[in-house]
């Protein structure tokens, strides 16, 4: 059993999930996170990131949340967050750029585990030797119940 709380960064399309529905992975690891049991690493780039996809209204009217909710959420994370600096570009060169842009936040907060429900968007480019792992959100679940219940 780990005696720290693990550490990862989250892709937009977890937090956007976990905010649809109450029943999935996601939504689980969300939970974990505010619970403070699972640690989240944040950077400036990241949190707009959420901040500039979460609330469009196509987004909001799929969430049945307003924008006020959205950002509520987003300042507990951000509360909640190890926050980092990126003093570095780190271009892996996947195919997204938003892409590059969560692996700088995982290498910048050493994370454990990077979550994506677009696992194979990660796996392209030049991410050998990283020091995190990347997950769906069910295989991380699966690893979390293994280590912690």
């Amino acid at each position: 059993m780990l005696s720290y709380p693990m550490t990862v960064t989250m892709d937009t399309n977890i937090l956007f999930a976990a905010l649809h529905s109450s029943a999935g992975a996601s939504h689980l690891i969300l939970r974990l996170v505010i619970n403070e049991q699972l640690r989240i690493s944040l950077t400036n780039t990241l949190l707009l990131e959420y901040q500039d996809v979460l609330p469009r209204p196509a987004n909001l009217e799929k969430l049945a949340m307003t924008a006020d909710d959205v950002l509520t959420v987003l300042d507990t994370l951000a509360a909640l967050a190890r926050k980092h600096a990126v003093w570095f570009r780190l271009r892996p060169n996947l195919a997204d750029e938003s892409d590059n842009m969560v692996v700088e936040c995982a290498v910048a907060g050493n994370v454990d585990f990077l979550l994506t429900h677009n696992v194979r968007d990660f796996a392209g480019g030049e991410l050998q030797g990283f020091p995190f792992t990347t997950l769906t959100p069910r295989e991380f679940i699966q690893h979390w119940r293994k280590n912690h219940e």
